[in-house]
């Protein structure tokens, strides 16, 4: 994927929601489990590096979540509702099966009729490979600029999940399947790209990419509706945690080549956000040091495809990501896809 630098990210904005539920407190939810199994009370936080999450305290449908980022990206941007040629909605999460979630958010933001609507989903990739489609778009001259977006919202998983592990016939191998959905978390992200050329002041520039995919073991992570709105996932996560760094190594050694960079360019790396045991293991493998992180699982867990780009927006906002930099986006999806993607500043 050959971006030159021709496309940058002009805004970013990005919405929390105001529930904030900490490890501590899912696990006293989960008491009578861990009496009953004898299981050490701390364990989900001590093993994820994740303290807290945010949750919508009522029911809030992704289209939403994602408007509601948007304009605040629109807010920051140089440019109004009326300019944008494309609306992506890349959650796992939507509103319904039909029509498209951007159909949605093309409402709710009063968009005008030339705008395009259409949803791109690939698990936690879905906003990466979205810019990815984006910058494509705007480079072979289709469309000026794109509005992506995504809203997630793990508070009927979670809630599920919490109804399922509290079944008395729950064992602590019929427990492991679950335990990675505890990890998951909500929020929204957007973002407007467009030609370089067209910014009026310096912004992250879209350089080279690559996408890699292995589908051998696709059912190490699966998730489906489960009724109402209600959400069911089990993961093997061990499993993917070896496979998806493995996947990585191979993208990584690709990426390199396409890119130009070695392992010291990078001066900021953002990964799609899982936990503690996940950057440890990526760093290592890639040979990477992981002082260039920029994490945000520690306080918002996972949010699916927001987790990459609201890291990466709250990293720009923050001054984490300067005048100058090269930064490599690192984004891995149940499937299994990988994408990496280089920005210089």
């Amino acid at each position: 994927m050959q971006l030159n630098g021709e496309v940058c990210i002009e805004s970013m904005g990005y919405v929390l929601p105001p529930e904030t539920w900490t490890s501590e407190a899912i696990e006293k939810k989960l008491g009578p489990l861990y009496e009953r199994l004898n299981l050490p009370f701390g364990r989900l936080e001590l093993m994820t590096g994740i303290a807290q999450r945010r949750f919508w305290s009522t029911p809030v449908p992704p289209s939403e979540a994602s408007a509601d980022a948007a304009r605040e990206t629109i807010v920051r941007s140089q440019f109004g509702v009326g300019d944008i040629d494309v609306v992506i909605h890349s959650a796992v999460c939507r509103d319904r099966l039909e029509p498209a979630t951007a159909s949605y958010v093309h409402r709710r933001l009063g968009m005008e009729g030339h705008t395009q609507i259409f949803d791109l989903s690939n698990a936690c990739l879905g906003f990466l490979n979205a810019m990815g489609v984006s910058a494509s778009m705007i480079i072979s001259g289709h469309i000026d600029r794109a509005l992506v977006v995504a809203g997630e919202n793990g508070r009927p998983l979670v809630e599920r999940t919490i109804e399922q592990l509290l079944d008395p016939v729950m064992t602590r191998q019929t427990i492991k399947p679950y335990f990675a959905n505890l990890t998951i978390g909500a929020g929204s992200v957007a973002a407007i790209l467009c030609r370089t050329s067209e910014a009026s002041s310096s912004r992250p520039r879209l350089k080279n990419g690559i996408v890699l995919t292995d589908t051998s073991r696709n059912d190490l992570c699966e998730g489906d509706t489960a009724g109402g709105n209600a959400l069911e996932m089990q993961t093997d996560s061990e499993e993917l945690l070896n496979v998806g760094v493995a996947v990585a190594e191979r993208t990584w050694s690709a990426f390199k080549t396409e890119i130009g960079w070695d392992a010291t360019s990078p001066d900021r790396v953002i990964t799609h956000q899982v936990g503690r045991a996940h950057q440890r293991r990526l760093y290592e493998a890639l040979g990477i040091n992981p002082s260039k992180d920029f994490s945000t699982y520690h306080f918002l867990g996972n949010v699916g495809s927001v987790s990459l780009p609201i890291s990466l927006a709250i990293a720009l906002e923050k001054g984490e990501i300067l005048a100058g930099h090269k930064v490599a986006l690192m984004g891995i999806g149940s499937g299994l896809s990988c994408m990496m993607l280089g920005l210089e500043v």
